[in-house]
């Protein structure tokens, strides 16, 4: 009998990164424990991983193609699912136009590196405008922010925690999160190490965080006014002449701009709605910006609400103001190994916004994509351009953007849909046809999109644990085919499909992997490339045509001003010989090198935001009151989930229920509610019946409902997460309420009433409408 082996790899369910180790033997995993070794979480591990191990050996895990029938779901063959489905979505494409087929990407995918480096070709040969992912209902807002100042929409800045002397949170909670675009695992050690060096961190939150917890100080502000409370903050600066941008100073336009802006926004003026008092904001900026160092960040809860935009540019004022962008322990940005911000320089794709609207509301496309808040808009409302099918891509759009309901009724419209994804859940259900991708252990794993948001710089590749079944298909490969079935029929582009589709399926995940590396800023540069390495490359950048080489590649590359960098040497097998992870080094400054700006300058005042401070006006011009049985309405995170997608592990939800209505004593008090008692949410879509958790965390006027839950649909084959099945805090978000600017989903902040479900009353609903059935009792 073989002793227990042990495997190095990085946990992608969720955003920490952490580095574990598996112990497994004859096929079966041991334990799952952190690595100590791995240079970014250094043994910290979060629950969640592991789950990998319920996640790779759920029975409910689809692990062949289906195809749903009169007589319901039935096997298929891989060459006759995607036959089927390229057939359809070809036909429906010529009977109705391009945009009749429509595509959505869950946050998932940018946790797959096969996915992301497959998802372009299969856009491309779409050519559909009808797009949409999970990035709408998440991190829209700060990537359109960073084209907006930076010039490209991957600059994110990333607060350096390790060496910062003040943290302010506003609206995250790393603790459950473990930093979201801020990648921080071992979150909790991270903030003790800064207190320890008498730091302080700070958080502004309707409730009360795990964060909160460990926090040095804690602020309730009322949802959706972070925007007045950081005019507030700037108007401050000005008025105790703190403004400072040092190094930038030549590179920031439009302070004097930034004055006019914030002067009608007192802090005395804006407190009675933010709910913070007059002083203590006037401290907690004098705080922040006499600190060595500070860093300002923010999250879901600024960032998907009706001024998220506007919220995510004031901090980035906020940081570049105080002299705290791109400076060691204030915000900065990192330099990965494979280096997407750059990549999207040198190939001309650095975001794009409103280049088209949406056929129904208008909204604007950001990076390629409507606003996932219109999808059912686009789907129900009948003309030229209505959606006839969806391809959708290890997403749960059902229980994940507003309005979930009309969603899912929308659904049933569809004339065609096929999903990629290994579980019959709340959206795949109302598939055609599904394709199921092999399962987390049985395929590499190199982290593309969260190195962009680390603390660190770190590069780390995990080989599979398992091998996958001869029958099995990556996800990479599911969409190799799918694109390669829908290629042009004209000779010339066919051939060049197929070209490119024969380049790739020979290199595979790991070739496209090892050549990303190589031509990477601490890339080891091969003395020839292999053909199809070449054209890979060249298919990478537009801007190369068919004579150029890839050292021209080089030449216009940012990395090729680095070279001091390529001492690692990195490459593929450099990564497989270090199986803990390389560490790359600190953050370090790169501004103006790395704008991407018009003259590398930092506008801060772009048009787009400047405008929407009308809007802003409105809101501080309004009586800050609510009516006795109205409240606002924001989500919550737990460390054992991660959107819909994580409940059917039976580990992540034992224990007391989480889907739970948080709720003010006093609040409760009034409305005559106790501690447990069955409630009633109700707003314009729709209600959903949830226990209450009585929680002096919570603002008064403030109630808590966590996402993801609601898997209490028939139709879905989730045997624990239907015991545990909770309701869907989508049930009840509004589909109108967005952000203005971008058409992101306001989910915070939006007004919805409470009630309590009398004793004497049953609940009953037909067709889904609930009717309250009183007693004579």
């Amino acid at each position: 009998m073989q002793d227990p082996q042990k495997h190095l790899r990085t946990c992608n369910l969720c955003e920490a990164m952490c580095g574990i180790e598996i112990t497994h033997e004859q096929g079966k995993i041991l334990s799952i424990k952190g690595d100590p070794h791995d240079p970014l979480s250094q043994g910290h591990i979060c629950p969640k991983a592991v789950a990998l191990q319920d996640l790779q050996e759920d029975p409910d895990r689809l692990r062949y193609p289906m195809i749903k029938t009169p007589q319901g779901w039935e096997r298929i063959s891989w060459e006759n699912a995607f036959n089927e489905a390229a057939s359809r979505i070809r036909n429906i494409q010529a009977k109705h136009g391009r945009n009749a087929v429509a595509l959505y990407a869950g946050n998932p995918s940018i946790h797959n590196v096969g996915t992301m480096l497959t998802l372009p070709p299969l856009f491309n040969v779409l050519k559909t405008d009808n797009r949409y992912s999970a990035t709408s209902i998440d991190q829209l807002a700060p990537m359109l922010v960073a084209m907006k100042l930076y010039g490209n929409q991957l600059l994110l800045p990333v607060p350096d925690i390790d060496r910062t002397d003040f943290m302010l949170c506003i609206g995250g909670n790393p603790m459950a999160s473990n930093g979201s675009l801020f990648t921080a695992p071992g979150f909790k050690q991270r903030v003790k190490a800064l207190q320890e060096r008498g730091g302080r961190l700070v958080v502004i939150d309707p409730r009360h965080t795990e964060t909160a917890d460990i926090a040095d100080q804690h602020h309730f502000i009322r949802p959706g006014t972070d925007a007045l409370l950081l005019m507030a903050m700037l108007h401050t600066l000005f008025s105790q002449d703190l403004v400072k941008t040092g190094r930038l100073s030549g590179l920031v336009q439009g302070v004097n701009i930034v004055r006019n802006m914030v002067s009608g926004f007192s802090p005395q003026r804006v407190t009675k709605h933010v709910g913070i008092k007059a002083k203590d904001i006037r401290q907690l900026t004098i705080d922040f910006a006499s600190a060595n160092s500070a860093c300002c960040y923010g999250r879901m809860g600024i960032s998907t609400h009706s001024f998220g935009t506007l919220t995510n540019w004031l901090i980035n004022l906020l940081n570049i103001l105080t002299g705290n962008l791109d400076e060691p322990g204030g915000v900065m940005f990192t330099r990965p190994a494979i280096d997407l911000p750059g990549l999207a320089e040198v190939g001309g794709q650095t975001g794009s916004f409103n280049s088209r609207k949406s056929r129904v509301r208008k909204l604007p496309e950001f990076g390629g994509e409507f606003p996932s808040a219109t999808l059912a808009d686009e789907i129900l409302t009948e003309g030229k351009g209505q959606i006839k099918a969806l391809i959708t891509i290890a997403g749960n759009p059902v229980l994940s953007v507003p309005n979930g309901k009309r969603l899912e009724t929308a659904l049933d419209k569809l004339d065609f849909m096929v999903a990629v994804d290994f579980y019959l859940n709340e959206t795949t259900q109302h598939a055609d046809i599904i394709l199921p991708p092999t399962g987390p252990l049985e395929h590499g794993h190199y982290d593309l999109a969260l190195n962009m948001v680390t603390v660190r710089n770190t590069a780390k590749y995990s080989p599979p644990l398992y091998k996958p079944t001869p029958d099995a298909r990556h996800d990479w490969e599911i969409l190799l085919e799918l694109t390669r079935r829908l290629q042009p029929h004209s000779p010339l582009k066919w051939a060049a499909g197929e070209l490119q589709y024969q380049a790739m399926k020979r290199m595979g995940v790991e070739g496209m992997l090892d050549l990303l590396l190589r031509i990477g800023p601490y890339g080891v540069l091969p003395e020839r490339w292999h053909p199809l390495q070449e054209r890979v490359v060249k298919s990478l950048y537009k801007r190369l045509d068919d004579r150029s080489t890839t050292r021209a590649l080089l030449d216009v590359s940012p990395f090729s001003r680095h070279t001091q960098h390529r001492s690692h040497q990195l490459s593929l097998k450099k990564l497989k010989d270090n199986p803990h992870g390389i560490d790359l080094g600190p953050l370090e400054p790169c501004f103006p090198d790395r704008l991407a700006t018009q003259g590398k300058v930092i506008n801060l005042v772009p048009n787009l935001f400047i405008k929407d401070i009308a809007r802003l006006q409105k809101l501080l011009d309004k009586p800050a009151k609510q009516s006795p049985d109205s409240f606002l309405l924001i989500g919550r995170r737990d460390i054992r989930s991660n959107n819909s997608w994580m409940h059917n592990s039976q580990r992540l939800v034992k224990g007391k229920n989480r889907c739970t209505a948080l709720i003010h004593p006093k609040d409760a008090e009034r409305l005559q509610i106790q501690d447990g008692d069955n409630i009633v949410i109700s707003s314009r879509v729709g209600e959903i019946d949830i226990p209450a958790e009585l929680s002096e965390k919570m603002m008064p006027g403030v109630i808590s409902i966590p996402h993801g839950w609601g898997h209490h649909r028939s139709g879905s084959q989730l045997e624990v997460a239907s015991q545990h099945a909770g309701v869907s805090l989508n049930d009840i978000t509004d589909e109108r309420c967005i952000d203005a600017i971008s058409g992101v989903a306001a989910f915070n902040g939006q007004v919805v009433t409470v009630s309590k479900i009398k004793a004497n009353q049953n609940v009953v609903r037909i067709n889904d409408k609930r009717l309250a059935l009183t007693s004579n009792r």
